[in-house]
């Protein structure tokens, strides 16, 4: 998961909460406005006669909470405190009167003890001044307390707090206000969706404020902390760097045990979000999504519009969090219902939660290709071969990372690893035999390089897919082996990779290391193969290794000038390991 510190703008810190509410409201002036002489901001709609106003509120530094979920269908208003911190009951109550049409007022809010203060303030003076006012606080993080008790008053400072789970909640809250349910059935429904809803996070870096110069609060390296808050607060424990799927485990396991009793007529389905701390990449949240969607389904649970993306963020921190609600049809009618707001907005429409449970891990995934077995004597030429080529390669991919990093973006081993994956897989399946025939390995080849290309992607992947193909197109028109066969084929395979990427011997690409390989079978095309293809590879090594006094000419590398210049390229270095780990296996 991405823990690089992320880089920004400077800020005042003094005015950093006008003027992001300033930018807000001019970008959104469709939608919300600001609450005069005010830090909130109120819908273009609000307020609307007869209809109860939902007002919600808290620090900043949470964006999309708290302002940006103030929309038709979700909230009215939004009071918004500087970082980190409440709004003052002047402010919220301000803020509540700009929404109010009447019907009264509706506060929800994450259960932290200033906002509970301020907001309580706030509705002492409106139910002075005669507005009816309920409250419902969110309390949805497993790992920060015991779970409030039905029934009983919330204790800021013992129940838990209130995280990502505030948006199942600010939804459902303003769909039922939406339909025009009175004040106590929009807290009613509001509180149950309270209860019906856990949230459990991880988080791998800290965050910097405004105007700071170092970070609030930090995690160690190579460490996760699990249920950490969003304003730094300890969570359960530290572990190690987890993978993706180990976190998706951790996230599911924590909340699976804290679940309350699925509510009648639910049949499973559970609104799910997995929700961006600030930092991390969406990509990177659909891979941990993906082992979550395969969990709760085994589980029993239907994800249920599921959601993936940033709710309620901490500024810059590196981490996610995962919320389920599960639900009833009332509960699931308002999460459906449709909203509009800067952050969000929701349009009825088809929902598929009725896949088997089994489905998603049974689906395909373009791209990939099975699991490679080890090799046995049952492999045949082709195959074999492109194990050894992925052996050696393997064990060189940060090797390869590090030569691509200086001139491109660093991903070579792991591209041309995962490509020579699929491509022993492929070639497995394709190669027919018998051994000594070279159509068999052509046919092998010619699938090996079509299913490269496709794991791979990038230029690489294209390129190596082409050399694989037209040496197997070569391979499948002849009746016997011999050297100059293959001196033929690699003949072929450097045309190809020269037409299709546009560049030649002297660019500094793989073709640097190819075309000594070539010239030496050729030059030895009477000799036996396997003395004839080790002289080739010690000259296609030598040459890869001579690339590092050349100036890249083509591709991303070109335009960073002479900065590759005393380092080889990575695609001639993985060329000559292909051909050496293909040599050696002959020898052997």
């Amino acid at each position: 998961m991405t823990t690089t510190p992320a880089a920004g703008p400077g800020h005042d810190p003094g005015t950093f909460r006008e003027d992001w509410l300033e930018g807000l409201a001019d970008a959104y002036a469709r939608t919300v406005r600001r609450v005069p002489d005010t830090y909130g901001v109120v819908g273009r709609h609000a307020p609307r006669p007869g209809k109860v106003a939902v007002v919600i509120g808290g620090g900043s530094g949470h964006y999309p909470a708290f302002a940006g979920l103030v929309g038709p269908g979700l909230a009215d208003a939004a009071a918004v405190g500087d970082v980190f911190a409440s709004p003052s009951a002047e402010q919220v109550y301000r803020t509540a009167r700009a929404a109010d049409g009447g019907a009264g007022v509706l506060f929800s809010y994450g259960n932290y003890a200033g906002d509970v203060m301020h907001f309580g303030l706030a509705a002492r003076r409106l139910a002075a001044e005669g507005v009816d006012v309920r409250t419902v606080l969110v309390t949805d993080d497993v790992a920060s307390g015991p779970p409030p008790v039905e029934g009983q008053p919330v204790d800021p400072s013992r129940d838990r707090r209130g995280v990502a789970g505030d948006f199942f909640v600010f939804k459902v809250a303003g769909a039922a206000a939406e339909r025009g349910d009175d004040l106590a059935g929009v807290a009613r429904l509001a509180a149950r969706a309270n209860a019906m809803t856990r949230t459990f996070g991880a988080a791998f870096a800290g965050c910097t404020l405004p105007g700071a110069n170092e970070p609030l609060f930090t995690v160690d390296a190579g460490t996760t902390e699990l249920g950490m808050g969003i304003h730094g607060e300890p969570g359960l424990r530290t572990t190690r760097h987890l993978t993706a799927s180990e976190l998706a485990d951790a996230l599911v396991d924590n909340l699976l045990r804290e679940l309350p009793e699925p509510p009648a007529g639910g049949d499973g389905r559970a609104a799910v979000l997995l929700n961006g701390l600030g930092r991390t990449k969406y990509e990177e949240m659909f891979v941990v999504y993906r082992r979550v969607n395969r969990r709760l389904r085994a589980a029993g649970l239907r994800p249920h519009r599921p959601e993936v993306g940033e709710f309620v963020t901490s500024f810059d921190m590196a981490g996610v969090s995962l919320s389920v609600m599960l639900l009833d049809d009332e509960l699931a009618e308002l999460y459906d219902a449709p909203c509009d707001t800067p952050a969000f907005r929701s349009v009825p429409g088809h929902h598929d939660d009725h896949r088997p449970a089994d489905s998603a891990a049974a689906a395909p995934t373009p791209g990939t290709a099975a699991p490679v077995r080890e090799p046995s004597a049952t492999d045949l030429p082709a195959t074999a071969a492109l194990r050894a080529a992925l052996d050696l390669i393997a064990a060189n991919e940060d090797e390869l990372g590090r030569l691509d990093a200086v001139a491109g973006d660093g991903d070579h081993g792991i591209g041309i690893v995962r490509g020579l994956r699929a491509a022993v897989a492929a070639a497995r399946t394709a190669e027919p035999g018998p051994a000594a025939d070279p159509r068999s390995a052509g046919a092998a080849l010619l699938a090996a390089g079509l299913a490269l290309a496709d794991a791979s992607g990038g230029a690489s992947g294209a390129l190596y897919g082409t050399l694989l193909a037209e040496t197997g197109a070569v391979l499948a028109k002849a009746r016997a082996y011999s050297t100059a066969l293959f001196a033929d084929a690699a003949e072929a395979a450097q045309q190809a990779v020269s037409d299709l990427g546009g560049a030649q011997v002297g660019d500094k690409t793989m073709l640097d290391a190819l075309d000594p390989f070539r010239a030496e079978l050729h030059a030895r095309a009477a000799e036996p193969l396997p003395g004839a293809w080790k002289a080739a590879a010690q000259s296609a090594t030598r040459a890869a290794s001579a690339t590092a006094d050349l100036t890249p000419s083509r591709g991303r590398a070109a335009r960073m000038g002479s900065l590759g210049h005393g380092h080889p390229d990575a695609g001639a270095v993985s060329l000559s390991l292909l051909v050496t780990a293909v040599g050696d296996h002959l020898n052997g």
